[in-house]
């Protein structure tokens, strides 16, 4: 309290001294509205960023030809330090006669900072009543941060805010280790009622009916969506069913030379998919040997080369999602460093593919003709051993076998309840973990209710801090109860397709009892390690998901390893198997009993570790939850966990149960 008088007594000492009008401190026209309006009356309107009260000063600009408010915010423990302004009259601004509230600011500071403009609704803070943009400004730099109501964080889709009823400003920055300021020359509101972003033609995905991307009745505009290079020609022809096909002429000259489809507009969303087959004959005299690629805005798949066609010839080549070569691991030097060695694994990330490359190798002039391109998810090719043994040879006990066969959940094996670091809207309950047909049910709906089902907690284990969320899921660990160091670790699930969810099924170190609180047996420093086996975002689709491995805490010195770019088909029950080969200075991921990837390094952890299986909302590259899609289920049909004889050890165990013996399985 005491700090939120100093803040006003500051700002009233500074706006004492020097009244400065903000840059439409006049009557701003029909077309916009003054919110800034510095004026006698402003300090009463401003309040300090919970928790930020001794970080947060704020007065007039002192040059008379740069007006504004100048807010400078000190290094500080606040999350997001900033400001709250109020209205000038009355509880609210009206604003329903405009479609938007823009802020132009400067940044005073000497590096790079976030500035964020929130505008608010009265309402349950669970509900999220608000709608923020939010722009990174170089030191010096000045820009607009536009909040469209109804949007928000680049313009998507948000809270439905209510126009005429804003009760509140926020405008901040992120956590602060160095001063940071912004002049703010001015807030109003403008647009017309019901105002829609501008759609950023990148931004649009066309997802092809049936796959199909060339051929059937598919229409190809020639002026658009084909570019040519090194004298290559493409032809639109028609094709059967009212489409088209495409004819490639290659000229005889020496050279690069290719042919790039391209969408009709944006890019296309092919991530209900796990490659595209393209069917290509020569149609010329000179033999051809063609090559097909990919590209996304986030890198491209493989180069896939076919055998030479000869004069007549046909071939459908299969351009896989999947990486050719596993990723692999490099030494990682600094924090925060994702290293993964050139060459290997992949970036192609299917939900925005930009361009299909066609090219070709050959003596004289060639002619290829496209007869089509379709984008596909054939089923999955398992092989024999998925399930009864780990990948690789050896002497191999298995010591965690659960089939969820029972009538209900094994609390010798499993907690039911734990925390929640991951978002802030979901809660677990145990009427959402569901027994049937030999499989776990997560279930996840829209159900208000208490963390782990506990109105009074001891301690609040979760991101929010807050006993209630809005969202209810089961969950499943084994904590306390089930830990190994070393061995083989498999699930088979099936992943939801509701938009943004994310489960997982992942390892984290426990120390035991002996190491103290929670935090500490689970520290992931001093050879602690998180293992993501599978993470999933469901905006990837239901084919993709991410590995990755972290250490050294996560601080400043958190460092991590992995990738996001997994591609896999399910099985014909729509199911996929995930798993790690974890042994003394390495660990292989696998998906349906292919190698996705590897790190081999002294830094692998070394600490026994548990097992968990979750699913929150969001994740840093999912979409909006969509409440009409929910509830939506997260199966699990089995873990199974292996360990090779000669690393068993007193660290691996299994709380009431007799420990497999390591001699006679």
């Amino acid at each position: 309290m005491l700090a939120c008088r100093l803040f006003a007594v500051t700002l009233l000492l500074c706006l004492a001294g020097q009244l400065v009008p903000s840059a439409l401190a006049q009557d701003a026209g029909p077309a916009s509205k003054d919110l800034l309006r510095v004026n006698n009356d402003i300090a009463k309107r401003i309040t300090p960023q919970a928790g930020a009260e001794r970080q947060v000063v704020v007065a007039p600009s002192p040059d008379a030809a740069a007006p504004g408010l100048v807010i400078t915010i000190q290094p500080g423990q606040a999350g997001y330090p900033g400001i709250n302004l109020k209205p000038d009259t009355g509880n609210s601004w009206d604003l329903s006669a405009f479609g938007h509230i823009e802020a132009r600011v400067v940044n005073n500071g000497t590096r790079t900072a976030l500035f964020a403009l929130r505008a608010d609704n009265a309402g349950d803070w669970h509900d999220n009543p608000w709608n923020t943009e939010q722009v990174y400004l170089k030191a010096g730099e000045r820009a607009t941060v536009t909040v469209i109501f109804g949007h928000h964080y680049g313009h998507k889709p948000g809270y439905a805010l209510k126009s005429g009823e804003i009760t509140n400003l926020l405008l901040f920055t992120a956590k602060a280790d160095v001063a940071t300021s912004f002049r703010v020359e001015s807030i109003v509101a403008g647009g017309l009622a019901g105002e829609k972003p501008a759609v950023d033609p990148a931004s649009i995905r066309i997802k092809p009916a049936n796959g199909v991307i060339l051929g059937a009745a598919v229409k190809l505009d020639a002026a658009t969506q084909i570019d040519v290079k090194g004298g290559t020609k493409g032809v639109v022809l028609p094709g059967a069913g009212g489409g088209a096909t495409l004819r490639i002429e290659f000229p005889s000259a020496k050279g690069a030379q290719s042919l790039t489809l391209k969408p009709p507009a944006g890019r296309w969303d092919l991530h209900n998919a796990t490659e595209v087959r393209v069917k290509l004959k020569n149609a010329g005299t000179t033999p051809m040997t063609p090559s097909v690629q990919l590209t996304s805005n986030s890198g491209t798949t493989d180069l896939i080369t076919a055998d030479a066609l000869p004069a007549g010839g046909g071939v459908e080549m299969v351009i896989p999602f999947a990486a050719t070569i596993p990723f692999k691991g490099v030494a990682v030097t600094k924090p925060g460093y994702h290293g993964v060695q050139r060459g290997t694994g992949t970036s192609f990330g299917s939900d925005a593919t930009s361009a299909i490359q066609i090219s070709a190798k050959h003596d004289g002039d060639g002619t290829l003709l496209v007869e089509s391109i379709t984008a596909e998810a054939p089923p999955a090719q398992l092989p024999e051993w998925l399930g009864k043994r780990p990948p690789v040879e050896g002497e191999w006990v298995k010591t965690f076998d659960e089939n969820f066969d029972g009538p209900a959940i094994d609390l010798s094996k499993w907690n039911i309840y734990g925390p929640n670091y991951w978002d802030k809207a979901t809660h677990w309950s145990k009427d959402n973990l569901l027994l049937g047909g030999g499989v776990a049910k997560l279930h996840f709906e829209k159900k208000r209710g208490y963390h782990n089902d506990d109105p009074n907690p001891k301690d609040l284990q979760n991101l929010s801090r807050q006993k209630e969320s809005n969202y209810a899921c089961g969950f499943l660990e084994t904590y306390g109860k089930f830990v190994q160091r070393y061995g083989y670790f498999e699930a088979r699930v099936k992943l939801p397709t509701a938009p943004g969810l994310w489960p997982t099924f992942w390892l984290m170190p426990d120390r035991g009892p002996a190491a103290g609180s929670h935090g500490k047996r689970q520290d992931t420093s001093n050879g602690g390690m998180e293992f993501d086996i599978m993470e999933h975002l469901t905006r990837w689709g239901p084919h993709r998901y991410n590995t990755a491995l972290h250490w050294n805490g996560y601080g400043k010195e958190h460092k991590s390893l992995g990738t996001t770019n997994n591609y896999l088909q399910a099985d014909k029950e729509g199911f996929i198997t995930a798993g790690l080969l974890w042994t003394p200075g390495s660990a292989i991921f696998y998906g349906n009993g292919k190698e996705l990837g590897r790190w081999e390094d002294p830094q692998v952890g070394n600490v026994p570790s548990s097992i968990l299986i979750e699913m929150t909302t969001g994740g840093w590259d999912n979409n909006a939850v969509d409440d009409a899609q929910l509830p939506a289920d997260y199966l699990i049909d089995y873990v199974r966990v292996w360990q090779r004889k000669d690393l068993a050890s007193d660290a691996d165990t299994r709380a009431g149960a007799v420990k497999p013996d390591m001699k006679n399985p």
